[in-house]
């Protein structure tokens, strides 16, 4: 199926096109300026974000496991269960 969409009225004086030219362009420009301007406010609100959750963290400690001398361990140990599910009811 083709679509079939009524072509756009192209002015014929000259100096009505160059001025819808001018008129396109500007809306162009001032849509990408604001686009522009909400970025750098995402990025910078965001980084000041990751800073402030960064400094906000709490310092662990040194761990027993990463001194010298003693290696760090393999396995992790403990306990779990096994939870066996039934057919699934739709």
């Amino acid at each position: 199926m083709r679509l079939n969409l009524p072509s756009p009225r192209r002015f014929r004086h000259p100096l009505a096109r160059a001025l819808s030219l001018l008129v396109g362009v500007a809306v162009v420009g001032v849509l990408l300026v604001f686009g522009l301007a909400l970025a750098g406010v995402l990025l910078l609100g965001g980084g000041v974000w990751l800073a402030w959750r960064q400094w906000r963290r709490p310092r662990m400690p040194a761990n027993s496991a990463t001194q010298p001398g003693k290696p760090a361990p393999e396995v992790l140990e403990g306990e779990f269960v096994v939870i066996r599910q039934g057919p699934v009811a739709h």
